[in-house]
């Protein structure tokens, strides 16, 4: 990440934490901004990195700009920025432990108790990807966190591949039944999008993605 990166970004953090604060009083943002930005460059991360968290936010914008979805959008914002804040492969409570650092530092911020908990709530969501119907912000943060699925193929193989090597330590048999069980959850929800704009312009194009992707697991002939 080059200084200028890093500077949009934190400025894209400072603008966020001000304006779910609304005015109230609260400490500087950047310090926390700055915390967050280096756990998103640690170096065991080769999907969920700086990159990830700057296209979800871009996803979330996109949302925004594709008529608003409702919801809290300002909350769903800091829920991207905390939803993979914790990211070790090799554990599997990182959402939970990102979920409590959330909790923890936005309480410090400034925000709400209401904000904080919904904050926290949306990061948990990211375990599952399945928001109940009417959950307008837990819509907005899922499609925005899954919209890599509908991306061009060259795209979603480097995606796959990162993946793989953020998990380089499990053997590669152990690897494809994970991973294909985890696209097999994806595939079996009722739709990926939740979004109208979610469901009308990225579910075919990710769901042919996954799909492709699972055949390939299962070392299908013909296939990539």
């Amino acid at each position: 990440m080059t200084a200028e990166e890093e500077h949009a970004l934190l400025q894209r953090w400072n603008a966020t934490l001000l304006a779910a604060r609304a005015g109230r009083e609260g400490p500087d943002p950047a310090p926390y901004g700055r915390n967050l930005l280096a756990r998103w460059a640690e170096p065991q991360r080769r999907y969920h990195t700086v990159d990830h968290l700057r296209a979800v936010l871009d996803r979330v914008d996109e949302l925004t700009d594709q008529g608003g979805e409702g919801g809290e959008l300002e909350l769903v914002r800091l829920a991207a920025w905390f939803h993979d804040a914790v990211y070790r492969p090799d554990r599997s409570e990182n959402e939970e432990r990102s979920a409590l650092l959330a909790e923890k530092a936005l309480t410090e911020a400034g925000l709400t108790p209401h904000e904080v908990t919904e904050v926290a709530r949306l990061v948990r969501l990211t375990v599952t990807h399945d928001p109940d119907d009417g959950d307008l912000n837990g819509e907005a943060l899922c499609d925005a966190d899954l919209a890599i699925l509908a991306s061009a193929p060259d795209t979603y193989a480097r995606y796959a591949a990162a993946v793989r090597e953020e998990y380089a330590f499990v053997p590669e048999d152990t690897f494809r039944e994970g991973r294909a069980a985890v696209l097999r959850h994806l595939l079996d929800l009722p739709r990926l999008f939740r979004t109208p704009y979610g469901a009308a312009v990225w579910e075919e194009k990710a769901r042919e993605n996954v799909e492709q992707e699972l055949k390939e697991l299962r070392g299908v002939p013909g296939t990539g």
